[in-house]
């Protein structure tokens, strides 16, 4: 990977199986032909203006009926658990050539990524059904926020959403893939290099790819521009959909853009510390470690009109006009999204 040529996407280099239901249970008041009679059952009266439809008898056994099922699942769900732990311990679980761990990311990562998404963030999707139930297609998406949670909001949302359960596959930056312990929950979580290679890979195996082409230039943005789309680069994506002949889905994310209001950049720090920019934020760093809390503004994030990609010949990937304009394409449909989306909002945290 190594000599992986780069896509030029910016400048800066960038759920199980059916849960068996517990057999329903012979109430002790009913029996059989020639068996002795059972149990008197104590029936609760009907409240007063109940209607006849309503008439029907609540007995003190479903309790333990009840206590009995949650007991199993509870069961069920340690059962589950220790499997887990026996295999994590045991070396017997499977990732792909990427690194990419999908029972580590349905168990454990996405378990801890959805708190954060439905309660702090409750995050609200439109237009999953856009993507395709099976087969390639790349997603592309608005970048914002200082730090890149939007693509991992973006990636529970496809993961929960999807009537089929789709995992969303990240195009990440070399950074991330140089910082300890990101880079390994990274590679867990699916992500792997923006690069040529690896993309027409992924999409060849029938995956669904993520990119956010603005990259730091979209997240290290002053609050001033948000929402308003930086330069896509050179089109590397679309050629890489163009190459494999699959669908490109423009992607809108609002709400990511007030988390970590950006006022300044200490650029001077950042230089020193490799970082593309080094943000200021009303609370970071003056706040210390607290100054790094998100704000817990109100996300929408919507999935566009599929944009097809198998009715050009195959030269079509090096036309350099074409891309450009398929490239301007899908950002004007995002850019028009995001608009429309704030138009709609309420309030930055409601």
């Amino acid at each position: 990977m190594a000599d992986a040529k780069v896509i030029p996407f910016d400048d800066d280099r960038s759920r199980a199986g059916a849960v068996q239901r517990p057999a329903r249970r012979r109430s002790a008041g009913s029996r059989r032909k020639g068996t002795e009679p059972g149990p008197v059952r104590e029936v609760q009266p009907l409240p007063s203006g109940a209607s006849a439809q309503d008439d029907v008898p609540v007995t003190r056994e479903e309790e333990p009926s009840q206590q009995a099922h949650d007991e199993g699942g509870l069961e069920r769900r340690i059962a589950g658990g220790l499997s887990f732990l026996r295999r994590r311990l045991t070396g017997d679980y499977e990732v792909d050539d990427f690194g990419y761990d999908e029972e580590l990311t349905d168990q454990v990562l996405m378990s801890l990524l959805r708190p954060v998404y439905e309660k702090y963030f409750r995050v609200e999707v439109k237009g999953v059904e856009n993507i395709p139930a099976q087969g390639g297609a790349l997603i592309v998406a608005n970048h914002s926020g200082t730090l890149p949670l939007d693509g991992l909001m973006m990636q529970v949302a496809v993961h929960d959403h999807h009537p089929a359960n789709r995992h969303l596959r990240l195009l990440a930056a070399d950074l991330v893939f140089m910082l300890p312990v990101v880079n390994e929950l990274a590679r867990k979580l699916g992500h792997t290099l923006a690069c040529a290679e690896d993309a027409e890979r992924l999409l060849g195996q029938g995956e669904v790819v993520g990119v956010m082409p603005e990259g730091f230039k979209g997240i290290g943005k002053p609050f001033s521009e948000r929402y308003k789309l930086q330069r896509f680069g050179r089109g590397g994506f679309v050629s890489t959909a163009l190459r494999q002949r699959t669908p490109i889905i423009p992607c809108s994310i609002v709400g990511a853009e007030e988390i970590y209001p950006m006022i300044g950049n200490a650029k001077t720090l950042a230089r020193l510390l490799g970082f593309p920019y080094f943000p200021l934020t009303p609370t970071f760093p003056w706040l210390g470690p607290l100054g790094a809390v998100p704000l817990p503004t109100k996300w929408t994030i919507q999935f566009g009109e599929p944009i097809p990609t198998d009715g050009y010949p195959p030269e079509a990937a090096e036309d350099p006009m074409l891309m450009f304009n398929l490239t301007d394409q899908v950002r004007e449909q995002i850019q028009h999204t995001l608009y429309k989306l704030l138009v709609q909002r309420r309030s930055v945290f409601f």
